[in-house]
């Protein structure tokens, strides 16, 4: 199984930046157990490396992740009847969850770079990152209610909160493939760039977040998600403890010298 593993996710640490990208390009990159519990585990890794201070979460091939391997699921669905078991998706808490807490709730930025469709799970994690840097050729597609599921992958959260609960509604009631243009144009994601330079632009807003101020990046991240189900009075004490933090950082101090000199800040991270 660990062989398998690290086939289906490959990790790299280099200057600050892990990528981590999806390697199942002849599967379009669809979740079996294993890219499952490799992805997850390769998140955790970045998360508590301290020498990691930006993720790129990409992929090869034609598509980003298509979602649930289902030919894996047919087998597990049968297997699970035949045990009277009845929880054919206990992946959602096995896998899914945590890779979408791991993104969503590490102290440092995630970019994904989006390089084909991302459906099911696979839009779910895109949409778990804090900034996405899309192909013109890539899609997006809920897919969920079209092997009659619900939402998963954090995609009843992230959704609505980033084109509203009608619009929400819609795209999971009704899925249908989203491109990259309306994506953009419906707020899913930040940037749209030609095919052919997607490794290279992604890389590029990745590495110069693995180079930023890292403490006030994780404020930032905090600051945003804990504000999404706060009142203002409650947002605005966070916002005093986040920034009390970034305040004390290295980083500030170097970010204000260099300010005062005219120079560009060189930041360690911390």
């Amino acid at each position: 199984m660990a062989d398998e593993q690290a086939n289906t996710v490959l990790y790299d640490v280099s200057e600050g930046l892990a990528t981590i990208t999806l390697n199942r390009p002849d599967a379009m990159n669809a979740l079996n157990t294993a890219a499952k519990v490799a992805l997850r585990d390769a998140l955790l890794e970045a998360s508590a490396d301290p020498a990691v201070r930006a993720v790129l979460l990409t992929a090869t091939g034609r598509a980003f992740c298509v979602g649930q391997d289902l030919k894996e699921h047919v087998a597990t669905l049968a297997a699970t009847r035949e045990a009277g078991d009845g929880n054919a998706l206990s992946t959602v808490r096995e896998h899914y969850n945590p890779i979408v807490r791991a993104i969503t709730e590490m102290p440092k930025p995630v970019v994904a770079g989006v390089n084909g469709v991302a459906a099911g799970a696979g839009f779910g994690f895109a949409l778990a990152a804090d900034y996405r840097v899309v192909a013109d050729t890539a899609s997006f597609n809920t897919s969920f209610a079209g092997v009659a599921l619900t939402a998963d992958s954090g995609v009843s959260w992230t959704l609505p909160r980033l084109i509203g609960q009608t619009r929400a509604a819609d795209l999971l009631f009704f899925p249908r493939t989203i491109s990259a243009q309306d994506a953009l144009e419906l707020g899913l994601v930040n940037r749209v760039v030609p095919a052919a330079e997607l490794a290279d632009r992604a890389a590029e807003v990745a590495r110069t977040l693995a180079a930023g101020p890292t403490v006030a990046y994780a404020g930032l991240k905090a600051s945003m998600a804990y504000g999404a189900g706060h009142t203002l009075a409650e947002a605005l004490e966070k916002e005093d403890e986040l920034q009390t933090r970034a305040g004390a950082s290295q980083d500030h101090t170097i970010a204000v010298e260099a300010f005062l000199k005219k120079e560009k800040p060189v930041y360690l991270g911390k």
